[in-house]
């Protein structure tokens, strides 16, 4: 057992699984002195349990020190694709956003240290609307610090069928809206796809948001995403209305996996579907996730989903976990710890086994903080779980089972 939260969030120790398969980090060349262009090669990728490493492409390099630099380095991009843009330590202020329309760019820090280099806008109520507008496939970014925007960090235009970004090791701190937000429109037959985001950090520098139109990741009509390893917080609504979800899939979004996240002091934790606009398929599993106002896992015609070996610690709201909706159907809710019931609602209907619905907070090392580890052996819960292949390690990447079977929760003592 792991005693207490990451000090570093971006340096969680997690495994990286796709059903019950290890995935694999890689690292990247450094660019040259400044100025100076480099090429960088793909490396072979090798088992890894942190979030330090980024897989690299095999991209021109061009490394800049302004914003001038910057703006003339994505010019560039978007006339040829394929560019790695390096940013030296430091803080660049937009006075507008960066619109991204070719394929494969890549922006990532020299120092790979994310608080070293700050791109920013001109705050909740300013003039820069987004930090990043992409258009273009195979969109990266990573090892930096984005925010302070009107808008959305970084919007993913699906409606123009921009597939396969990758979010790695980024800090979003204080969007007047949704912070990542992943588009569609109902009269365009295009998605993203394969998308992930990973080892990030979304917050409000003030514990809470600036309205409720707000959320951490919000994807529309999205297939194939994997959303790990990532924390959230204060993500609040100041008014009666909720702020959206830490992470929310709707809009016939489909086949997403959202495992290893820790969502703390937030409206609501993961969201698959809303109302009428749902999701097919997909697996939540391994999360903590603390909640101040509503659900901690909502389905709402969500449509073959596993909910494996979560813990939830719910204030305020009668349920942590909610199925919804006759579309809720061929769900499994399986190993999950609660602090607040697990409901089928409004026709959902799901397959619910080896549960434990009545934590307290006493039960956990720190639950206000969000820190959802066992405080202690407790009866009920270490070895009271049912055995799934699907999850093989515990939010932590220790080995599943611990003992003589699975404990119930994303913590495995």
């Amino acid at each position: 057992m792991k005693s207490s939260v990451q000090k570093d969030i971006a340096g969680i120790c997690t495994c990286l699984l796709v059903a019950g398969s290890l995935l694999f980090g890689c690292d990247n060349e450094m660019p040259g002195d400044n100025g100076t262009t480099t090429t960088t090669t793909a490396i072979v990728m090798e088992s890894s349990c942190d979030c330090d490493s980024f897989a690299a492409t095999s991209n021109t390099t061009v490394t800049v020190n302004s914003v001038s630099e910057l703006r003339s380095a994505v010019e560039s991009a978007n006339s040829g694709g394929n560019l790695t843009i390096q940013l030296a330590d430091g803080t660049y202020e937009l006075d507008q956003m960066l619109w991204i329309s070719g394929d494969g760019v890549t922006f990532q820090s020299v120092s790979g240290n994310r608080d070293a280099v700050v791109i920013r806008g001109q705050g909740m109520t300013g003039g820069v609307s987004h930090v990043f507008n992409v258009a273009g496939d195979d969109f990266r970014v990573a090892d930096m610090t984005i925010g302070w925007v009107a808008n959305h960090a970084i919007q993913i235009h699906g409606n123009e069928d921009a597939d396969s970004p990758l979010i790695h090791n980024v800090r979003i701190v204080d969007t007047g809206e949704q912070m990542i937000k992943i588009s569609f429109s109902e009269n365009v037959q295009s998605s993203s796809d394969n998308g992930i985001i990973e080892c990030c950090s979304f917050e409000y520098s003030q514990g809470i948001g600036p309205q409720y139109y707000i959320g951490g990741i919000d994807g529309h009509s999205c297939k194939n995403y994997i959303v790990r390893n990532n924390t959230f917080s204060g993500i609040r609504s100041p008014e009666n209305d909720l702020a959206e979800h830490a992470v929310h899939f709707w809009s016939n979004s489909e086949n997403t996996l959202v495992e290893n996240n820790v969502i703390t002091r937030c409206d609501r934790g993961i969201g698959f579907g809303l109302g009428d606009r749902g999701h097919v398929g997909g697996m939540i599993r391994n999360n903590m996730v603390h909640t101040n106002r509503d659900v901690g896992i909502g389905l709402e015609n969500a449509a073959n989903t596993s909910v494996y070996n979560n813990t939830l610690y719910t204030e305020n709201y009668a349920n942590s976990i909610e199925c919804r909706f006759a579309g809720s159907s061929g769900i499994t809710i399986i190993n999950n710890l609660t602090s607040q019931a697990i409901t089928e609602r409004d026709g959902g209907s799901a397959r619910l086994d080896s549960n434990y619905t009545q934590a307290t907070e006493k039960l956990f090392v720190d639950a206000a903080s969000g820190d959802l580890h066992l405080a202690g052996n407790t009866d009920g819960i270490v070895d009271s779980g049912s055995m799934l292949t699907d999850v093989s390690v515990d939010i932590d990447c220790e080995s599943r089972p611990g003992g003589a079977a699975y404990d119930i929760g994303a913590d495995e003592l």
